[in-house]
Parts: C-alpha cells; sequence; structure tokens
C-alpha cells in the first residue's frame, strides 16, 4: 500500500456525486429558467408581433393592376382600348437555374433564337424585382403549358391581364404614343411603388400614353389569399377592386386620322387639319411610322435597328418635331405684313424672271410679267415677294408671321415640341452677331434662308388667314372660351384668301387639285422648299438621290366661301407642293364633305401601291432584311 493517497470510501464517493449534481442541477434550472423566461416575453411580450408574422406566411397580398383608360376620338370611337391576353414573365431573383428554365419555354412556347437572346439581355440588365417579359399574347394552348409545369420553372410566372391594343396601328402610333415596361429610374422615380414591379403592368413611354399617365393609369386594387407554406393558393380572403383609369377624349377623328395616314402612302411627310373655329386638331398624321403595338408586346432588334435606320424617320412625329423651310406657303402671312404695312394690293411690280439686290440676281419661278398681290398669291411670284419684302424690311413681316402661330409654342400635352426660327433684326445679332442684311429679308420673304417652321404651325396659319380668328390648337376636348378675333381689317383676310382661291379654282398653282364637289371650293397656297443649293443642271431632279430633292407643301382652307377646316401636308422630297402635297390635302378634304368618294380614290391608289399600311410596312421589313443581309442600303425608293 502506498503513502500519501488518500484512501476512498463509500461515504467519500457519495460526498463528490451530489456536489457534482448540485451544480449540474443548477446549470439545468438556470437555462430552464432563462427559456422559459424567453417563451413567456414572446407569448405575452410580443405576442401581437409574431403572431402578425405567423399571419404573414399564411395570407398574402396581392395588388391589381388597374386596367388603362381608353382614349376617344371626339364621336367616341376608340383610339386606344386594353383586350384581355395571356402571358408569361420571368422573376430574376426567383430563377434558380437560369439555362434550364430558358430551355424549358424556348420549348414550351417556341420561342424563336432572337427572343431567347433578348430575354438572355434583359436579364443580364434588370434588377432582381424587375419582371422580364418573355411572351404576351399567348394562345391558352401554350399558357396552360407553362401553369401546370410551374413546380418544375421557379422564377416563372404566367399571367392573365389585359394588354394596350391601337385598332389603327402606325396611323395613331405619333399622337399616342405606346406603353412599356417600367425601367430601373422609373421605378425609384416613384418611391419604388409595387405597382410598377407588378409582372406584365405598363406605363406610358411616348406620347399622349406618357403625358397624360396619370389620368390614364387608375387606382390598383388588391386581395387577400390564403396559401400554403410553398406558395399554392388554398382560398381568396378578401377583395379590393381596382379602379380603372379615366377616358381620354380627344378632338381627334378617328377615321379621318386613319385616313390621312393611309392617304400619305409611301411618301414620307405630315398631314394636320384643324377646326379653323375652334382650334380643335382633327387629324395629326405623320408617316411612315411605327407600330405601336409592336411597342407594347416588346419590339425586336431587327425591327429597331429598321426604324432607327430608316432615312424617313419613322421614330420622329413629323407634325411637331420635325422642322422645314415653309417656302412659297409662307406668302399668305407676307401678304398679310405688307397689307398692315400699308403697301397698296393693286400697286404692280413687273417681274422679269426674278429680282436684282446690287450684284446679285434672286430668281423667280418664271418671267410673270405685271404682278399685283392677287395675281402673286396665285402664280406664287417670288418677284412680288422680293420686291415687297425688301420695301417693307423685316421686322414687319416676322411679327405678322408669330401673329399668324409660325415659331410658337402651343399648351398641347405632347412630349415635346420643335418651335423653328422666325427670324428678324434681333434674332440674327443675337444667334451670330451680324446685322441683318437685304438678302436675308429677299430670302425670308418666300420662305427660305433662316426660317424653319413645323407642319402644326402651317395648319395654324391657314386656320387664322381662313377665320380672322385667334385658334389655339388643342388636342383634348373640354370647355374653352371661343377664340377672339385677330386684330387686322377684314378686307386684309378678304384679299388674301381670294389669292388663295385663285391658286386653286382659277389660274394658279394648284388647280389640278381643285374639290369635285358640288357647290364646295378650297383655297389653298403651294410651297417648294429647298434642303440645298440647286444648280441649273440639277433643276428637274429627277436623278438627284431622295434625300436632297426639294420638299413639297401645301397650306389651305374649304368652304372658301365660309371657312370650317384648314389644313397643311408636307411631303419630305416631294419636288413640289403642286405635285406631291397639294393632292393629298385635296382628298383629306374631300373625306370631310364626302367620305365615300374619298375612300374609293384611296383604295384604288393602295391597290397601285401596293397594299394598305400593314401591308407596306411588312413588304418594307422584308426588304430591309434582304438588303441588310446583302450589305445593301436600304434607300427609299
Amino acid at each position: 500500500m502506498r503513502r500519501g493517497r488518500p484512501i476512498i470510501t463509500e461515504n467519500t464517493q457519495a460526498y463528490t456525486f451530489t456536489r457534482r449534481a448540485m451544480v449540474l442541477g443548477a446549470a439545468q434550472g438556470a437555462l430552464a429558467a432563462l427559456l422559459g423566461s424567453r417563451m413567456i416575453w414572446i407569448s405575452v411580450a410580443e405576442n401581437e408581433h409574431y403572431k402578425l408574422l405567423s399571419e404573414s406566411n399564411r395570407v398574402q397580398m396581392r395588388l391589381i393592376p388597374p386596367r388603362r383608360g381608353w382614349i376617344v376620338d371626339r364621336h367616341g370611337q376608340p383610339i386606344a382600348i386594353n383586350r384581355s391576353d395571356f402571358r408569361v414573365d420571368v422573376i430574376p431573383d426567383r430563377m434558380v437555374d437560369q439555362e434550364k428554365v430558358l430551355a424549358e419555354l424556348t420549348g414550351l412556347l417556341a420561342l424563336p433564337a432572337e427572343e431567347v437572346e433578348r430575354i438572355k439581355e434583359e436579364l443580364d440588365r434588370a434588377a432582381g424585382y424587375q419582371p422580364v417579359p418573355v411572351a404576351e399574347n399567348l394562345p391558352f394552348e401554350k399558357y396552360a403549358a407553362v401553369t401546370v409545369r410551374l413546380t418544375e420553372l421557379p422564377g416563372v410566372a404566367p399571367l392573365r391581364s389585359f394588354s394596350r391594343f391601337y385598332p389603327e396601328g402606325a396611323a395613331v402610333a405619333h399622337l399616342v404614343g405606346y406603353v412599356g415596361t417600367p425601367n430601373k429610374e422609373e421605378y425609384e422615380a416613384e418611391d419604388k411603388s409595387p405597382l410598377l414591379i407588378t409582372p406584365g403592368y405598363k406605363i406610358g413611354k411616348e406620347g399622349l400614353e406618357k403625358t397624360m399617365e396619370s389620368r390614364l393609369r387608375g387606382t390598383p386594387g388588391a386581395q387577400r389569399v390564403e396559401v400554403t407554406a410553398r406558395g399554392k393558393l388554398i382560398r381568396e380572403l378578401s377583395t379590393l377592386p381596382d379602379r380603372s383609369g379615366g377616358m381620354l377624349p380627344l378632338t381627334v377623328d378617328a377615321g379621318l386620322q386613319a385616313f390621312a395616314a393611309r392617304r400619305l402612302g409611301p411618301e414620307s411627310g405630315s398631314v394636320v387639319v384643324l377646326d379653323c373655329l375652334t382650334g380643335d386638331i382633327l387629324a395629326m398624321a405623320s408617316m411612315p411610322a411605327y407600330d405601336p403595338n409592336s411597342f407594347t408586346d416588346g419590339i425586336s432588334h431587327n425591327e429597331w435597328d429598321m426604324l432607327a435606320d430608316d432615312e424617313r424617320r419613322p421614330l420622329i412625329n413629323k407634325t411637331l418635331n420635325a422642322l422645314y423651310p415653309p417656302g412659297s406657303t409662307i406668302k399668305p402671312a407676307v401678304a398679310m405684313a405688307l397689307l398692315g404695312a400699308g403697301v397698296d394690293p393693286k400697286q404692280i411690280v413687273s417681274c422679269p424672271g426674278g429680282y436684282r439686290l446690287g450684284n446679285r440676281f434672286f430668281r423667280c419661278l418664271g418671267r410673270h410679267g405685271p404682278m399685283d398681290m392677287h395675281r402673286a398669291i396665285a402664280k406664287s411670284c417670288n418677284t412680288y415677294f422680293y420686291s415687297m419684302g425688301n420695301r417693307v424690311g423685316i421686322d414687319p413681316l416676322a411679327a405678322m408671321e408669330k401673329q399668324l402661330g409660325l415659331g410658337a409654342r402651343y399648351d398641347l400635352p405632347v412630349v415635346s415640341q420643335s418651335y423653328g426660327t422666325v427670324p428678324d433684326t434681333a434674332w440674327k445679332m443675337k444667334k451670330y452677331k451680324q446685322a441683318w442684311t437685304s438678302s436675308d429679308t429677299l430670302n425670308a420673304a418666300i420662305g427660305q434662308g433662316y426660317v424653319l417652321v413645323n407642319p402644326l404651325q402651317l395648319a395654324v396659319m391657314a386656320g387664322r388667314v381662313a377665320s380672322g380668328l385667334m385658334i389655339e390648337p388643342r388636342l383634348i376636348r373640354r370647355n374653352r372660351p371661343p377664340p377672339r378675333p385677330l386684330p387686322m381689317p377684314k378686307e386684309h383676310f378678304d384679299i388674301v384668301r381670294s389669292g388663295m382661291w385663285e391658286v386653286v379654282n382659277g389660274a394658279g398653282t394648284a388647280g389640278r387639285s381643285r374639290l369635285q364637289l358640288d357647290g364646295i371650293e378650297m383655297g389653298g397656297k403651294t410651297g417648294t422648299a429647298q434642303v440645298r443649293r440647286i444648280t441649273g443642271s440639277q433643276r428637274g431632279q429627277g436623278g438627284t438621290p431622295w434625300k436632297y430633292r426639294d420638299h413639297g407643301l401645301f397650306v389651305c382652307f374649304a368652304p372658301t366661301s365660309n371657312p370650317r377646316y384648314a389644313a397643311s401636308v408636307v411631303i419630305e422630297h416631294g419636288m413640289g407642293g403642286s405635285r406631291a402635297a397639294a393632292p393629298v390635302a385635296k382628298d383629306v378634304l374631300t373625306y370631310l364633305f364626302d367620305k365615300p368618294k374619298a375612300m374609293d380614290a384611296l383604295l384604288a391608289m393602295e391597290t397601285q401601291w401596293g397594299g394598305t399600311i400593314s401591308e407596306r410596312m411588312e413588304a418594307e421589313a422584308q426588304r430591309w432584311l434582304a438588303a441588310k443581309a446583302a450589305g445593301e442600303p436600304a434607300d427609299p425608293a
């Protein structure tokens, strides 16, 4: 037996076990007390908090997107409406295997390679919360095929919703614009509104759809639903219905708008028609244009490239954002200025084929001989307006042109306007730090030089001359005071209108475009605007490339006996107002007085042109794709 080791007895073993048990029991008791305290805290103090969390796991709130308000014409005919459709989106932050999901969707929906590439690019750019459209306007069979496989397709969101539809397609593109999926900037600009990330929800992106968004959007509804832990719907608990956006009544005549767009045919140009007693815009067509339904559904890269590369500028609203020298269409305004400056309308100016200023000879369109104001308007004699314009000076001319609506900004619900230029002595000094010259006056007196206007301004000028009223163009139907009379003598308007009557119905420049209607006559003024200096050998323009040919313009009003409608027509590179623009104006005004006759003529023309707008757009797209594949330019014919 070794010395120094304590002897272990039964009593010492019992004492050691009892001490350890007490320590362990105390630790367990403290832990139990801590857990009990925590449970009491959760069940009593935080009862409401965890009850709400539990409820949110079981009950979900879903937004119900509102339907957009309709856009209708002056007669209540729809211009932009909603139609139900089936669609499929993907939510980036819910996707587990992007490649697998896209491969499944490609097979189920028969997606072309170009669409798959688009989806991938948008997924790369999209924020996690932002739905990416896969396909819209699906037949029910394809929608159902995706729906039954949702458990295999995480991140895929099939939806039955409403989509925007424009019955007249391209004819109203620049008038109403289009809608599209909100982008990140728009989402953040509205304080990250959950409505904007609802799959399938779209907002106005252009035109009236954008500027009148607050009126058209409506108020979203909400739906409380009970779901399983995996999100499967059990039942609907309660629903707060959405409230549709308000209807937007326009001053436009949808039938006239569509006719004007179709009548422009294969040309690049615009038509504006006003009620010259009220200022109501009855038509505002710009062609060629895009199909807003394509933009709403999601435009392809090829279609976008075709529109962006087309030198006829189908993405530009030519009625408001394209500027042109007005050419001789400005002469009625110049004549009003001359009368206001005291020029005798019977005073004769001899036209030998032009006007000499110093060493420079400014040419006329012909050798007209003796010209008074009436004949000068009818024959569009530059020499008369050179001479009288130089006598009066630019400032009175510019003041009258502005009073008749040129260079003005109008209070319209549009995204943008280009105001153009009505130059005077102060303008040139401010812009170029140069003094105004007599040469500048001569150019301005015939609508060339620094003068630039848009087609809406030309239509307003024609309407004010026709009615003698200070009309302001408007697009939205609402009550407002009648326009006040312009502060010019009635006889001044009569003299100018008489000259414009002669242009169409007498020995003027647009005799071939007189209305073929009993008792209804049109007054007008042709214009030809150069886009570059033309030498004598180029004056025929037949072999000149399209983009270098002169613009053709025409302003008019009817009936001349009691003017009610005014219009402007611009045909880009149409080589003359009488040959290109005046016939379009003739048919558009004929539509207002004799619709069946105008439609018969249009159908005959469309047969000659090779189809309606949609058919020509499709043919143009195929021609563009073929030219692109062959590496050839696709210039307009």
